[in-house]
């Protein structure tokens, strides 16, 4: 007993735990990076897929053949190549197949393979599968001994260590894997972009990250939807880790009775069923209120989440808070690591391009080196065909003579100094190769083999030779898949000025009386002679009609002035683009503006950002009940999403016009029933934002009230536009109207009859101007000022439009530049004429306001 006591004692091996455990999770964690969980730099794969595809492959399971079922892939798979578990492989075949995981699908399945929703695949006897397309590039040239084979797990099959792919799938499919104490989360990208980026490194190899990315600009995700900002896709591609930012592609549609917010991308990775079922639940523990209902209305045509809004709730604050509260705007979190050289290493995008170019230069050369190989085995078989057919009597006497193949070889060799390869052939040579026909080709064949052999020598001799191969492999490849960018970028005003991707083109800004606003290009409007009948404007709803309008450029900042005294900001490029025909958007879901509340008033201004001009120039408020107030304009330079108070409106009163002044200009007042009073600004002394103001015309009172206010810039050079309700206007001289104090009760500005219809709008005006005019029925018309002469300010002037429907009134009258300036001015100096006169306080009409007897009021349902 005590022998074999001591006999176990000596089998025993004491050794440290601490060391034996440091050791041993060691080896599993490189064995759990290198064998599982990374994919290799090279062709983006981890070893699962690699064996997929290449088992797939051998299975004669390819685009051109019938699907097979993914279980007897699954199984090959299994048996050959990897022994793991059989839901880890079909798992991984799943996702290939899966085209809101991947940007470009490897493989092509039938059946159900899941879906955005979060549903699991079938099982894998239902399923069917076989390689797409862009799968079976993957593996191109893979039997010209591209890449170097391995041992399978027994030692009795080859797999391939890496593909030889034309494919930059790293970056185009992307990637994620936890492995031991590190993991990858690597986003997928657009294949014509990486490969035209590609094609750049190849170009220049000291291509710097900015430079990559003037062709990769960032990720472009299978989903599509935005990526918010920039900075975060710099520092991933810079760094090898980054946040980017994903937001859903959402638009609200305005319908009748209420808004709603459609959803048709979300961002990458996001369940749609979890993400509905956690808006919905937010609705029921009230976090977010003014939602009636969330829909799912996805089908053929595409996705389609529905959040209804209800009709006093503002949709473009609610739409915010679901960008905030829920996974509608998410983000990535890029973490490149892959396997270099079998190590893993974090990667920026020069590196990740850096690699595939070097491995594609691998795999180029050594199927040249190949090709080059079978050519000359060939030609030197040719060779010895050759000879024999130009010498084929002595051929057929010497192999007649001999008593056995072996002789006629070493007889053939001895006599023509072939060697034992070109010999067998001959002798293995059948007779219908001795006709004519055969003969030319064979020395056809030569021809071209030595053109060939020639042309690979060279590739493997001359670098750029070798380089332009590549591309044009490469550029091949993006002609057949590449497709546009799905994902849009929104750069963002904190890493690029927004207006540098904005034309500052005019534009005339529309503004419905229900509330629908939009900017349309000023070539839309055509000019028309005085009296004419018009052209159709905005097509609206039979109760809404155009009521302002108005001209801007594109990078001129709004401010938008409500009725009861409120200030908003946007700038123009922000406002939704339309046609002349389109009814718009409503500016309640772009302004959180009370719902008994609506925007009276506009100014167009530059900018913000000049303190000097925003210290010398001052906003003059006119109200109907005839209140003035002058503010200095730099109280309304800092936006802020809620708005400000702009001016106390007394009740009963509103806000009708806005004006821009510098400080020195006269101001002229006209009310309804056609009286104006004209005075100097210096008369209205600057009060601070909140105040209510001084009087500045005395009305007649009953239903009489102030209309209009114009600010005169050069009296001896402008004239006053007054416009009725009916159609008819006429220009007066500035100096016609005298001086007086502010208070009064004015002169007489137009000539008042039933024939013409009360004041509706007073203008000063160049004949360097146009009007355009839109009544009430939609229609427009743009006329030259010049058309219309000077007169006596008591007349009741000339039609300037047809009113030919019954009941129709004027509901907008706008002054913009004459369409012969703006042929002349193409390169935007009708732009800079603009914003000169801003600053030389020669300012054009930057809103509009109308009220006349026809005109509803405005009621609570406005919008």
């Amino acid at each position: 007993m005590d022998e074999n006591q001591t006999i176990d004692q000596d089998r025993i091996l004491k050794i440290n735990i601490e060391e034996e455990m440091k050791s041993s999770y060691i080896d599993y964690s490189m064995s759990v990076i290198v064998a599982r969980a990374l994919p290799d730099v090279r062709d983006g794969f981890k070893p699962v897929h690699r064996r997929i595809l290449y088992g797939m492959q051998g299975l004669g399971n390819t685009s051109d053949k019938p699907y097979k079922k993914c279980a007897r892939v699954v199984g090959d798979v299994l048996g050959k190549y990897h022994p793991h578990g059989d839901s880890s492989v079909y798992g991984a075949l799943v996702r290939l197949a899966q085209d809101w995981n991947m940007r470009y699908t490897l493989v092509d399945g039938q059946g159900n393979f899941g879906s955005v929703d979060g549903d699991s695949a079938a099982a894998m006897r239902y399923t069917e599968c076989r390689l797409s397309k862009m799968g079976e590039h993957i593996m191109d040239d893979l039997e010209k001994d591209t890449v170097d084979m391995d041992d399978n797990f027994d030692g009795t099959l080859k797999e391939p260590r890496v593909m030889p792919t034309k494919v930059p799938n790293l970056l185009v499919n992307g990637g994620n894997g936890i492995a031991v104490g590190m993991a990858t989360n690597i986003p997928t990208h657009n294949l014509g972009e990486v490969i035209d980026g590609c094609c750049a490194y190849i170009d220049n190899p000291d291509i710097d990250t900015e430079g990559l990315m003037h062709y990769i600009k960032a990720p472009d995700f299978p989903t599509g939807a935005y990526i918010y900002g920039i900075q975060g896709v710099k520092d991933a591609y810079e760094t090898g880790k980054g946040r980017v930012v994903i937001r859903a592609k959402a638009e609200i549609e305005s319908h009748e009775s209420h808004d709603k917010i459609v959803v048709t991308e979300i961002p990458y990775g996001v369940n749609k069923a979890q993400l509905i079922e956690y808006i919905a639940d937010l609705v029921k523990e009230g976090k977010i209120d003014g939602i009636s209902n969330v829909n799912d209305e996805s089908g053929r045509q595409g996705m389609r989440i529905v959040v209804d809004v209800k009709r006093d709730a503002n949709a473009n604050v609610i739409l915010n808070k679901l960008f905030k509260m829920t996974a509608l705007q998410s983000s990535f979190s890029v973490n490149c690591i892959a396997l270099v050289n079998g190590r893993p290493r974090l990667l920026t995008l020069k590196e990740c391009v850096k690699y595939f170019v070097e491995h594609r230069h691998d795999v180029t050369i050594r199927r040249t080196q190949f090709d080059l190989k079978k050519a000359q085995e060939r030609a030197h078989i040719l060779e010895g065909l050759i000879i024999a057919c130009d010498n084929i009597d002595e051929v057929v006497h010497l192999i007649r003579a001999s008593k056995a193949p072996s002789d006629a070889q070493r007889a053939l060799e001895k006599r023509f100094e072939l060697d034992e390869l070109q010999s067998k052939a001959i002798v293995d040579m059948r007779l219908s190769q001795l006709t004519g026909l055969r003969m030319e080709q064979l020395h056809a064949e030569y021809e071209e083999l030595e053109k060939l052999i020639a042309y690979l020598q060279s590739i493997l001799d001359d670098p750029e030779l070798c380089k332009k191969v590549m591309k044009d492999e490469l550029q091949a490849v993006k002609e057949k898949y590449g497709d546009e960018r799905r994902t849009e970028i929104k750069y963002s005003s904190e890493e690029f000025n927004p207006e540098d991707f904005y034309p500052n083109d005019p534009v005339v800004i529309t503004v419905s009386h229900l509330g629908y606003i939009k900017r349309t290009a000023l070539s839309e409007f055509k000019e028309q002679a005085r009296g004419g009948v018009g052209s159709r404007g905005s097509r609206t709803r039979e109760e809404d009609f155009t009521e302002f309008i108005y001209p801007a450029t594109m990078h001129n900042t709004m401010l938008f002035f409500t009725r009861k005294g409120r200030c908003y900001w946007l700038k123009c490029y922000e406002i939704p683009e339309g046609t002349k025909d389109s009814k718009g958007r409503a500016i309640q879901n772009m302004l959180n503006i009370d719902s008994d509340d609506s925007v009276n008033a506009f100014l167009r201004l530059k900018g913000l950002d000049d303190e000097a001009f925003l210290n010398s120039h001052y906003v003059v408020f006119a109200t109907k009940n005839g209140v003035v107030k002058k503010t200095l304009l730099k109280a309304y330079s800092r936006p802020r999403a809620n708005g400000v108070n702009a001016i106390n409106i007394v009740d009963g009163d509103e806000v009708v016009n806005v004006r821009l002044t510098n400080g020195s200009n006269e101001l002229i007042l006209a009310n309804r029933n056609g009286r104006a009073v004209r005075f100097d600004e210096k008369a209205v002394r600057t009060m601070g934002r909140v105040s209510t103001g001084v009087r500045g015309m005395r009305l007649d009172g009953g239903d009489d009230e102030v209309v209009g206010m114009v600010v005169v810039n050069e009296a001896d050079k402008e004239s006053v536009m007054v416009v009725s309700e009916n159609g008819y206007g006429k220009r007066s001289s500035v100096e016609d109207y005298r001086k007086t104090n502010r208070g009064g009760k004015g002169v007489k500005t137009l000539s008042i009859t039933d024939k013409t219809g009360r004041l509706v709008s007073i203008k000063n005006v160049t004949d360097e101007n146009d009007l355009m005019i839109i009544n009430k029925s939609g229609i427009t018309i743009r006329l030259a000022v010049s058309n219309v002469r000077v007169m006596g300010r008591a007349t009741q002037g000339v039609r300037l439009i047809n009113l030919t429907k019954k009941n129709d009134v004027i509901a907008s009258v706008c002054k913009v530049m004459s369409s012969e300036l703006e042929a002349a001015d193409k390169n935007d100096d009708a732009n800079e004429a603009v914003d000169t006169s801003e600053r030389t306080g020669q300012l054009e009409d930057t809103h509009e306001n109308n009220v006349s007897s026809s005109t509803p009021e405005h009621t609570e349902d406005r919008f």
